[in-house]
């Protein structure tokens, strides 16, 4: 992209007991851009993201740079739109006053002003009688208001960048339409970069600027998110397309062979080549580094051997295993 990216993140590497769950992960945060994180689940993803929050669990270790590092300016550079937004919010405190300490946990301004922000807040997320809502407790909030509220908290004070972790997980389409339109809206209105994670594939084909695939702690590509979803690079992305039911033309749907390797029990080379069709020679003992490729990044060795389209190489294996 132009412009000069808000924020680098350089090597990141993630570990539980000395078992490494992120393997030297580097990449670029640009203005107001969305950036999806993709891949199964324990690819890392959530790990990376709370990474740039400075919110890892207990007992992890981090070694990299992100820079700058904006997790001391939690609440006011950047942000997180948590998944479960019953859980995000007190239930022992009014909404208002969860969204106004918000404000005052960032800037030392009067409880009178913090209250009006977080009225504001709520009423520009579509909140209907937000002065007298704001008085209300989680517990008297429809699902979907809670998840507007705590949006309305992530975006009050303006953050550069916002983290989203899987915002739609469990939701309807419908109501998953409806939170990706809002935190839309609101990321426009204060003018923040996103990073969403998501494993929904739809959601990063409407709503990502670029994409960022992970498998097994590591970057397997990296670019423009309709570049990587219309011709994949990496044959681990290629295999994730071929699973949506839109590729299946009336035949059995393909799936991935295997599961993802368990952190600490990682086959030699690349993690993908037990599960890939096209492994061979240097990938069973040779992990591919990430490098350019047609204008993006990917770490494959045979990447330039991918078939067009690449979904059809997993077509073509499950008809032989059939």
């Amino acid at each position: 992209m132009a412009s000069e990216p808000l924020l680098s993140v350089r090597d990141l590497r993630i570990a539980f007991d000395g078992v490494e769950v992120v393997r030297g992960l580097s990449f670029d945060i640009h203005p107001r851009e969305v950036l999806a994180i993709v891949g199964e689940s324990g690819a890392g993803k959530s790990l990376t993201a709370r990474a740039l929050l400075g919110m890892l669990p207990h007992g992890a270790t981090a070694t990299g740079t992100v820079r700058p590092d904006l997790s001391a300016e939690r609440g006011r550079r950047i942000a997180l739109v948590p998944q479960d937004a019953l859980s995000a919010l007190s239930p022992v405190h009014p909404v208002g006053d969860q969204l106004a300490a918000a404000v005052r946990s960032v800037a030392r301004v009067p409880r009178k002003e913090a209250r009006a922000r977080a009225v504001a807040a709520l009423d520009r997320v579509g909140i209907p009688d937000a002065a007298r809502r704001a008085r209300a407790y989680p517990h008297e909030f429809s699902g979907g208001m809670r998840q507007r509220a705590v949006i309305a908290m992530a975006t009050i004070n303006e953050p550069d960048v916002l983290v989203a972790d899987e915002p739609t997980t469990a939701l309807d389409e419908e109501r998953r339409d409806q939170v990706l339109s809002l935190l839309a809206e609101q990321r426009e209105a204060v003018g923040a970069a996103l990073v969403l994670v998501t494993h929904d594939l739809d959601v990063v084909r409407e709503h990502a600027d670029r994409a960022l695939v992970m498998y097994a702690g590591r970057l397997t590509e990296l670019g423009p998110a309709d570049e990587v979803l219309t011709r994949p690079l990496a044959p681990y992305t290629a295999g994730l397309l071929a699973s949506l039911p839109e590729y299946a033309r009336n035949r059995r749907l393909p799936t991935l062979p295997g599961t993802p390797p368990a952190p600490g029990a990682l086959p030699p080379g690349c993690a993908f080549a037990p599960r890939c069709p096209l492994a061979a020679g240097e990938c069973h003992h040779e992990e591919p580094e990430p490098r350019p490729a047609e204008g993006r990044l990917t770490a494959c060795h045979h990447w330039a051997e991918l078939p067009h389209p690449a979904v059809e190489l997993f077509r073509d294996q499950q008809h032989a295993s059939s």
